[in-house]
């Protein structure tokens, strides 16, 4: 009988098994490999609904917080530049809006965030602080003086700063522009200057320009050295080349898109170098708390006691940030960044009734003011402190962004999500503050190369034909990840297999329908349209005359010696002496073992060229103009010795193709 039982049991068995393989195998038959979008699978929609039973979506107080105090819109909320071009279109968006469930194409959590980020136009924060808030990525933001208006992060680009001025000038009486305040030096804060000011009223006093201290050069310089690079992965991060729509951008996180208008800066005229610093400007006291090396090299929150109102600048947001970005910047300090936090609930809390920042909304009511700093302050701290107790276990980089969760009290507010950073790449971010790189596996030291790992990798697996088989099955699954990271072995290793390719961006599809930061399904999604349809360039942000002036000379020197290729000038050994005739400047210059370095201060002896020149003509080299010898020709550059080495110097630096291939060699 037992027997029997047995032999029954293993038939059952075998048959399940059969069945299972035989539905595993039609699923596979089922997947189609082709280059359109692809709906939600099963598995990325039981992903996304359990985020809805683990958050409390029935909590609308953002919601209301976004409304509060509305006073005007756009009337459509399209800005365009003088040329009729449109510069800033948030109708592209209107498909946010259309229902109340969010699409399972999309995290729900980061849907609620992009739905809260499409609540436009001009808001009373408190008595004589008004914000125009998303019309550009960031919000601008018009304190009230005794005779104007006291601007607050103008924007990306002046065509958006002009519009939010117009319109609050429109509805609450045309004022002049006092001063403007950049709280910090990322490009999305200061660029619309010249569309509320003008240069000319600055230089004669009738407006001031305060900033941090540092923000020239941190404006200018952190977006050179790696600039082609950053702006290259940038195009990513913030979904340039998706479509808006339920399959594409449905926005960043941080704020819904970025401006595409033009760019200026004007340079400050007062610093702020340390905390404890006040001021009065037309007839507003302003103190001020000194926070760089945190969310920005160089930042400052600041508060009006008279309003009682901190505007804590990009240091505090209703998002999780990064501490890395992944367009690529320096790692940023989270312990710094949990001590400015801090610091400015022991200046400012005390006594603060509202709240508001340079992104998203603001908050009123002192308890709710401090208990939303407070649990941001300890985001950043936690994040910090448990990665190193990992890391001082022994645990790498990739294990601890496995094991670390936040704590209720901190995962379960919405504004501590990581709609725009993640606790993933942020712990990442910790671990290479502290040990860099290196996870301390000496198999992990010298790694092959992308294109050769991969070759060995797809050769040991049993050929593309087995990977792929067998990431279908991983596929078929809901294994994304590991499907995204096998595959990814068979496109390096060769570009031009189309069912990998396809596979691929089936995969990165997936995840990027999953994830809760905006940037991580830019990233995805980004790389899924490309693997299917190649890389399409589109309109980029050019570097400006307002940034090109800014650059500081020994900037400039340093990026040319980036540019120099070391194939075109080996064994070269040049040295150049250049002045500056109107700044009475001279630099040293020296090429040599292939590297371009420069002394500033000396005259070199028997130099092979003399080059003496204004900063004027300087700044036209620096717009990319490459008129080198017409400038020599008409005399604005001044050579003495042997020209056709300095010609042949600039001929050999290296041009950089902002389009390289991110998802493939």
């Amino acid at each position: 009988m037992e027997k029997s039982f047995l032999l029954v049991f293993a038939i059952f068995l075998l048959l399940v098994s059969c069945t299972t393989q035989k539905n595993n195998d039609e699923n596979m038959l089922s997947l189609q490999l082709d280059n359109t979008k692809k709906d939600a699978t099963e598995a990325t929609i039981k992903h996304n609904n359990a985020l809805i039973s683990e958050l409390d979506f029935n909590d609308t107080a953002d919601y209301e917080l976004s409304h509060k105090g509305f006073i005007a819109a756009l009337e459509t909320p399209i800005i365009k530049d003088a040329e009729g071009n449109v510069v800033y279109d948030l109708t592209q968006y209107d498909f946010l809006n259309k229902s109340e469930k969010s699409p399972d194409t999309a995290n729900p959590s980061l849907w609620r965030q992009s739905q809260i980020l499409t609540i436009h136009g001009l808001f009373k924060v408190t008595d004589k602080i008004y914000q125009v808030r998303n019309y550009d990525l960031a919000n601008i933001t018009f304190i009230e003086g005794d005779t104007g208006w006291i601007i607050i992060d103008p924007l990306t680009a002046v065509e958006t700063a002009k519009a939010s001025l117009d319109l609050i000038n429109k509805h609450l009486g045309e004022r002049p522009v006092v001063a403007v305040i950049y709280t910090h030096s990322h490009g999305d804060h200061f660029p619309g200057v010249k569309g509320v000011i003008s240069e000319e009223d600055v230089k004669s006093g009738k407006v001031k320009v305060i900033a941090p201290e540092g923000f020239m050069e941190a404006a200018i310089s952190e977006n050179v050295m790696a600039g082609n690079a950053m702006g290259r992965r940038s195009s990513f991060m913030y979904g340039n080349v998706l479509p808006k729509d339920e399959k594409g951008n449905i926005g960043g996180g941080l704020g819904v898109t970025t401006a595409a208008g033009e760019i200026t800066l004007i340079a400050p005229t007062d610093y702020i170098s340390e905390t404890g610093q006040d001021m009065v400007v037309d007839g507003v006291e302003i103190e001020f708390q000194y926070t760089p090396g945190a969310e920005a090299p160089a930042e400052m929150m600041f508060y009006f006691p008279q309003m009682k109102a901190i505007c804590q600048a990009e240091i505090v947001n209703a998002t999780m940030h990064n501490l890395y970005t992944l367009r690529g910047a320096q790692v940023r300090d989270a312990l710094i960044w949990a001590k400015h936090i801090n610091e400015a609930i022991e200046l400012f809390g005390v006594e603060a009734e509202v709240s508001f920042g340079t992104h998203h909304w603001p908050r009123w009511g002192n308890d709710e003011i401090v208990e939303y700093m407070t649990n941001q302050r300890d985001l950043y701290k936690y994040i910090h402190d448990q990665t190193l107790r990992y890391a001082n276990h022994g645990f790498m980089s990739t294990e601890i962004a496995e094991m670390l969760t936040l704590p209720d009290g901190l995962k379960n507010e919405f504004y501590n999500r990581g709609y725009y950073g993640s606790l993933n790449h942020n712990v990442k971010a910790v671990y290479q503050k502290y040990l860099g790189w290196f996870d301390g596996n000496p198999a992990n030291l010298h790694k092959l190369p992308p294109v050769e790992e991969s070759i060995k990798y797809v050769e040991f697996m049993g050929g593309a034909d087995n990977v792929l088989k067998q990431a279908k099955k991983a596929y078929v699954d809901g294994d994304y990840r590991w499907v995204a990271t096998v595959v990814n072995h068979v496109v390096f290793s060769d570009p031009e297999n189309i069912q990998a390719r396809l596979l691929q961006a089936d995969a990165l599809e997936q995840l990027g329908y999953q994830s809760e930061s905006g940037p991580w399904r830019n990233f995805y999604l980004a790389g899924a349209l490309e693997l299917r349809n190649g890389v399409n360039p589109v309109p980029t942000p050019v570097a400006s005359p307002d940034m090109s002036k800014a650059m500081s000379i020994e900037l400039y020197l340093d990026f040319m010696a980036i540019r120099i290729n070391p194939e075109k000038v080996e064994g070269k050994k040049l040295s150049f002496n250049l002045e500056f005739t109107d700044l009475k400047e001279n630099y040293y210059i020296t090429l040599e073992n292939s590297v371009l370095f420069y002394t500033k201060g000396k005259v070199g002896d028997n130099p092979t060229a003399a080059i003496a020149l204004s900063r004027d003509s300087f700044n036209e080299i620096l717009m990319g103009q490459d008129r080198y010898e017409e400038l020599v020709d008409n005399g604005q550059i001044k050579v003495e010795g042997k020209i056709e080495e300095y010609y042949e110097l600039m001929n050999t630096l290296d041009d950089f193709e902002l389009w390289f291939n991110i998802i493939e060699p």
